[in-house]
């Protein structure tokens, strides 16, 4: 069967599978594209970030503004545009800006949730209809008939849209538990960056405080 006469053969509940199909598989590209930019490099770029501010505090928001586009950058420079704030200030700093990050993370996940929920119900609907059409033409005179063949045939085809919403169901929460694993990997990445970080800003900022004391 071509795709016309499967939708077709489907019933009306195949046009929303197929919407929500392609939403799903877009927030799916975006979101491969996205983790893929993510994760390129970032073993190096968080030697590199945290190495600076070890070694030359006052290097580190340079270093930072080499990847502007990064999450685990830009996580790590929102506590550095403060001007020498105390350590309490700095943690707090780090906590607001990993939030706002890991949510930014998270984005197109309702999106699947749906394509999960939805997709399995609107393909039962589509061959419940089905057979109530197809069952609803059946009469006591048809038994053994071709009639009956045809009615098989129909049922036969109603199962079309279960197919389809199981299908995509099963692309999406593919995908979506993909995308929370790597979502629970920075949660890890960041907190150990912000851990380091801290480190290393109360050491600057004793030294500062060492400084200034007479």
């Amino acid at each position: 069967m071509t795709l016309p006469e499967i939708i077709q053969k489907g019933g009306f509940t195949m046009w929303p599978l197929i919407i929500l199909s392609v939403l799903s598989l877009s927030t799916i590209i975006e979101r491969l594209w996205y983790w893929g930019r993510v994760l390129l490099g970032e073993r190096k770029i968080f030697a590199r970030i945290l190495g600076t501010a070890s070694r030359n505090w006052g290097m580190t928001y340079k270093v930072l503004n080499e990847y502007p586009d990064h999450p685990l950058a830009a996580f790590l420079s929102e506590p550095l545009k403060l001007k020498d704030p105390d350590p309490e200030i700095f943690h707090l700093a780090l906590e607001t800006a990993a939030d706002d990050q890991l949510s930014l993370m998270r984005r197109g996940d309702k999106l699947l949730e749906a394509a999960i929920a939805l997709a399995p119900l609107l393909g039962l609907l589509g061959t419940v209809l089905g057979l109530i059409h197809s069952l609803s033409n059946i009469q006591l005179g048809d038994l053994g008939t071709s009639s009956t063949s045809d009615v098989a045939l129909g049922i036969s085809e109603s199962l079309i849209a279960t197919a389809t919403g199981m299908i995509v169901a099963i692309v999406s929460l593919a995908f979506y538990r993909l995308f929370q694993a790597f979502w629970t990997n920075q949660v890890r990445i960041f907190r150990r960056a912000a851990n380091q970080m801290e480190l290393i800003y109360r050491q600057h900022y004793l030294d500062l405080e060492n400084l200034d004391s007479p």
